[in-house]
């Protein structure tokens, strides 16, 4: 019987210290989970690219950790072509295509807008020509949404925002996570916030959704929970991005964005999400030798 989780963290922890799989010393009465197993969602984004090894090397921290694979686009660079997916994906995180669930990136709409990329994923990556679906794994709701604005609408009133909310207000789940490719929070130094993004914000926020997840900028950077408006709040979203997956690593700006908690643009690596009934551990699982770690738990709301 599983012991309860720990309690509520939202600071940068040395290394060492809990790791998702660890049996907790203590825990509060928020966490009492005793039967609770959670499922495990783990993945990255920004990932095959055939001048890079960093996709060989999170391929094999994946095949260490069982569960759902995500990804946050740009799976295939630099063109989402047919044979970049066949070269610089497979090869590596193709090995894991069966339990993957991805997202739709820029890159990987650059041919025939994205047609590749949803022939190669098939019915796991939603209806071709949008990529908006979700899926429900241990209680907790998974939304995976289309970002990119240049080729579907993501206006508030757009086809794929309708969706969205009908499936938030539709849905029982206690708890629930986001993905999608482009970032409206981050530190990056080679892209900057996506504004045609807020609309995805402003609904998540409204029906409570309390994680999301972006790649775009090849680091690993992680905020506190914050409104929309950017604006530290408890009922907030948390978002990680994890452009880490292997096409290349790119650093930060001089000043980090308001909330940001945990940094890193030096090491290739996945984030494990182990999803519990009422809230989630995080970890980040770097590139063997790295020194940086990136752990915690959280409620939902």
């Amino acid at each position: 019987m599983a012991k309860p989780c720990p309690p509520m963290m939202f600071t940068l922890l040395g290394a060492g210290l809990l790791a998702l799989t660890a049996v907790p010393a203590a825990a509060g009465p928020d966490h009492a989970k005793n039967a609770d197993v959670p499922a495990v969602l783990v993945g990255a984004g920004d990932i095959g690219s055939c001048a890079s090894d960093g996709d060989e090397i999170t391929a094999k921290l994946l095949d260490r950790i069982p569960g759902t694979v995500f990804t946050l686009g740009d799976n295939a660079y630099v063109a989402g072509t047919a044979a970049q997916f066949q070269k610089c994906y497979e090869p590596y995180w193709g090995r894991h295509r069966d339990r993957t669930r991805p997202t739709i990136g820029n890159h990987d709409s650059r041919t025939d807008e994205g047609d590749p990329y949803y022939d190669y994923f098939g019915k796991a990556a939603g209806p071709k020509g949008k990529g908006w679906y979700s899926y429900e794994l241990n209680g907790w709701q998974v939304l995976v949404l289309n970002s990119t604005c240049d080729l579907v609408d993501c206006d508030a009133d757009s086809e794929q925002l309708e969706w969205l909310a009908d499936e938030l207000s539709d849905s029982d789940a206690k708890c629930q996570v986001a993905m999608f490719h482009h970032p409206y929070f981050t530190s990056g130094s080679k892209h900057h916030s996506e504004p045609r993004v807020k609309p995805f914000w402003d609904v998540l926020y409204k029906h409570g959704v309390d994680v999301v997840l972006n790649g775009h900028n090849h680091n690993y950077e992680r905020f506190a929970p914050q409104n929309p408006d950017g604006k530290a709040d408890a009922d907030g979203i948390a978002e990680f991005i994890v452009g880490t997956g292997g096409g290349g690593l790119n650093g930060f700006g001089h000043h980090a964005a308001a909330n940001s908690q945990a940094r890193d643009a030096k090491d290739f690596g996945v984030l494990k999400l182990s999803l519990h009934e009422d809230g989630y551990d995080w970890k980040f699982v770097a590139q063997p030798g790295s020194t940086f770690t990136d752990t915690g738990s959280a409620d939902c709301h």
